[in-house]
C-alpha cells in the first residue's frame, strides 16, 4: 500500500500538484535505504535536495564598495554632452541655413525653367501655325502637279 501513494505522489510532484507535505513524505521515502527497485532512478534527485539544504556560503561578503571610477567616469560622460549639445547645435544652425539657401537656389532653379518652357510653347505654337501653312502648300502644289501630268 505504502508503494501505491509512493508511485502516485511521485506521479502527482512530476505534474506539479503536490502540497509540501507531499513533498516531504517523498523526499522521507527516498533517504531510506529500502527504496523500490523501479523507483531506485528518482532517488538521487531527492537526495540533491537534502544535500543542497544543508550547503551553506562560507566566503565574507565585502560590505565596503571597492574604490570606483563611476564618478569620474559620469562627470567625463556629462562633460561630453554638454559638448556635443552646444557644438551640435550651432553645426545644426549652419544645416538649417545651408538647406535654406539649397531651397532658394531650387526655387530660382525652378522658376527660371518654368520661364524657358513657357517661352519653348509660344514660340512651338508659332511654329505649328507656319507647319499648317507648309501643307496648305504642299496640297496646292500636288495638285499643281497632277494637272500638268
Amino acid at each position: 500500500m505504502e508503494l501505491d501513494r509512493i508511485e502516485q505522489l511521485l506521479e502527482k510532484y512530476f505534474e506539479a500538484t503536490t502540497t509540501v507535505a507531499e513533498e516531504a513524505e517523498l523526499r522521507a521515502y527516498f533517504e531510506q535505504a529500502d527504496v523500490a527497485p523501479h523507483l531506485q532512478v528518482h532517488a538521487p534527485l531527492f537526495q540533491y535536495f537534502s544535500q543542497a539544504k544543508e550547503e551553506q556560503f562560507t566566503k565574507q561578503v565585502p560590505l565596503k564598495p571597492r574604490k570606483s571610477y563611476y564618478r569620474w567616469i559620469s562627470v567625463a560622460a556629462s562633460v561630453i554632452l554638454f559638448f556635443g549639445i552646444y557644438f551640435g547645435n550651432s553645426s545644426y544652425q549652419d544645416y538649417l541655413e545651408t538647406e535654406k539657401q539649397n531651397q532658394e537656389q531650387a526655387q530660382f532653379a525652378y522658376d527660371e525653367t518654368k520661364k524657358a518652357l513657357n517661352l519653348l510653347a509660344a514660340n512651338f505654337g508659332k511654329g505649328t501655325e507656319k507647319v499648317a501653312y507648309l501643307k496648305e502648300f504642299d496640297k496646292t502644289t500636288q495638285k499643281i502637279y497632277k494637272n500638268n501630268n
